[in-house]
C-alpha cells in the first residue's frame, strides 16, 4: 500500500472510530501510532509516540488551558454569572425579545472569561429559562437563542479552541485572541438585532420583561464589576505587553478567586469540585491535542497533506471561491462530527491551503472558529441544542434547532462581512504588533 492510500485509509479510522463512540483523543492516538508503526516500523514508532508526548507536554503554552478552564468554573459556580445576567436583563429587559437579548449578551459576558461554549449554556439555561417562560416566550426561540449565544465563547477570548487553534498551527495566540474580540462583539450584536427583529415583527414570540428603576439598574452595574475588570486584565495586559495568554489566565485565574473570596462565595468544597471538573476537562483536551500531533506528524510522512494542498492549489481558487467552498464543507462536517472532531480532521488540510491561497492564518483560525459556532447547533450531532434540551424539557429538540436557524443565518452573514472587511479581525493584532 503507497504511504497516500495508507492516510486515507487511517483517516477513514478516525470518522469510523469517532462514529462508533470511541474518544476523539484516543482514536487519533491509536489510528496515528498504528500508522506511524507500519510506514516506518515499530522503533520509529515509538520514538515519535514519545517525542510528541515529551515535546507537546512540556510546552508553557498548555498551562493556558487548566487556568481558563478553572476561571470558567469559579465564575459558573460562585454566581458571578447570575450576577451578569441579572445586570443586563435589567437594563435591556424591556425590549421586545429584551429577556433572548439579555441571555445572548450574558453569554458572551460568560464567554469573555470562560472561554468555553457548553459550559455557558448549561450555565445559562436553567438560569435564563424560568423568566422567558413566565413572560410566556415561544419555546423555540427563547431555547434556541441561549443555545446559540453559548457558541459566543469559542469565538470571544479566551477560548479555548483558539488556544488549540494556535498550539496546533503555530499561530500567535495573543494575536488571535486580539483578533477574537470584534468579531464576537459583532456576533453578540447581529443576535441581539435578529431577536429585536423577529419580536418586532411578531410580539408574542418575545414579550418585553418587567420595567426596573434607574436607581436598581445601576445598583446592579456594581455587580458585574469582578467580571468586568477580569476580562479588562486579560485583554488589557495581552494587547498591552504586559504578560502573554498563558500569564493573562494566570492572573485572571487570581482575579476570580480574589473577587470570589471578597464577595464570601469561595468555600472549600466548592473549590475543590472546580479543581475535578477542571481536571477532567483539561486531560481531555491534552489527549486530544496530542493526538492531533501524532497524526499530523504520520500524516506529513504519507505526503497526503501537500498532495491535498498542492491539489486545491491546482484549481487556482479566489479566496471568496476557497472560504465558499470550505463554508459548505464545514457546514455538512457539523452535521456529521462534534467540534473537536472537526477540527482535528481538517486543519492539517486546509491551513495550508488557505495560506497558499493569500489568506492571513490569523484571519482564518476565526472563520474556523465561526464554522466551529455553527457545528454546535447543526443537526443532528449539535450538542448545544441538547445540553439545552435538558435545561428546557418542555421545548422539544426539533423545535429548538429550528430556532437557531435565525442564529445559524447571522453567523453565514458575519462570515460575509469578515470576507469584505478581512481588517475587522486584523486591526486589533496588527496594532498590537506596532
Amino acid at each position: 500500500m503507497d504511504p497516500q492510500t495508507l492516510g486515507i485509509v487511517a483517516f477513514c479510522c478516525v470518522i469510523i472510530l469517532i462514529f462508533i463512540g470511541v474518544p476523539i483523543g484516543a482514536g487519533l492516538l491509536l489510528v496515528g501510532s498504528i500508522g506511524l508503526l507500519v510506514l516506518e516500523g515499530l522503533q520509529y514508532a515509538q520514538t515519535q509516540l514519545l517525542l510528541n508526548f515529551m515535546d507537546q507536554g512540556t510546552k508553557f503554552v498548555f498551562v493556558a488551558i487548566p487556568l481558563y478552564v478553572l476561571m470558567g468554573q469559579l465564575v459558573f459556580r460562585t454566581g458571578l454569572a447570575s450576577d451578569l445576567y441579572g445586570c443586563v436583563y435589567r437594563w435591556v429587559g424591556r425590549l421586545p425579545g429584551g429577556l433572548a437579548i439579555a441571555s445572548v449578551i450574558a453569554a458572551a459576558g460568560f464567554g469573555a472569561v470562560s472561554g468555553g461554549s457548553a459550559t455557558a449554556v448549561a450555565t445559562l439555561g436553567p438560569m435564563c429559562m424560568p423568566e422567558m417562560r413566565r413572560f410566556k416566550y415561544n419555546g423555540g426561540l427563547a431555547a434556541g437563542c441561549i443555545a446559540s449565544a453559548g457558541t459566543l465563547g469559542i469565538l470571544i477570548p479566551p477560548s479555548i479552541f483558539l488556544i488549540s487553534y494556535g498550539i496546533w498551527t503555530e499561530t500567535s495566540i495573543g494575536a488571535l485572541f486580539l483578533a477574537g474580540i470584534v468579531p464576537g462583539l459583532l456576533m453578540t450584536l447581529a443576535y441581539s438585532c435578529a431577536i429585536l427583529i423577529i419580536c418586532i415583527i411578531r410580539p408574542e414570540m418575545g414579550p418585553a420583561g418587567e420595567r426596573f428603576t434607574w436607581r436598581e439598574k445601576f445598583a446592579w452595574l456594581a455587580k458585574v464589576l469582578p467580571v468586568f475588570c477580569i476580562f479588562l486584565i486579560i485583554t488589557v495586559g495581552i494587547y498591552g505587553g504586559i504578560f502573554d495568554p498563558t500569564e493573562a489566565g494566570a492572573f485572571g485565574l487570581a482575579g476570580v478567586l480574589f473577587f470570589s473570596l471578597v464577595m464570601r462565595r469561595l468555600k472549600f468544597r466548592l473549590l475543590l469540585e472546580c479543581m475535578q471538573s477542571t481536571l477532567a476537562t483539561s486531560m481531555m483536551i491534552f489527549v486530544i491535542l496530542f493526538g492531533g500531533h501524532l497524526i499530523s506528524r504520520f500524516l506529513v510522512l504519507t505526503d497526503l497533506t501537500s498532495s491535498l494542498v498542492i491539489w486545491i492549489s491546482g484549481l487556482e481558487l479566489s479566496a471568496w471561491e476557497l472560504i465558499a467552498a470550505l463554508t459548505l464543507m464545514y457546514i455538512v462536517l457539523g452535521m456529521l462530527l462534534d467540534i473537536w472532531a472537526m477540527l482535528l480532521l481538517t486543519i492539517p488540510f486546509v491551513v495550508p491551503a488557505a495560506v497558499a491561497t493569500g489568506l492571513d492564518p490569523i484571519w482564518f483560525g476565526i472563520y474556523i472558529i465561526v464554522m466551529c459556532e455553527l457545528a454546535a447547533i447543526t443537526p443532528p450531532v449539535g450538542l448545544n441544542v441538547y445540553i439545552m434540551a435538558r435545561a428546557a424539557p418542555e421545548v422539544p429538540v426539533g423545535r429548538i434547532f429550528l430556532g437557531v436557524t435565525p442564529f445559524f443565518l447571522a453567523s453565514l452573514g458575519l462570515v460575509v462581512v469578515l470576507m469584505a472587511f478581512p481588517n475587522l479581525v486584523l486591526w486589533l493584532p496588527n496594532m498590537a504588533a506596532r
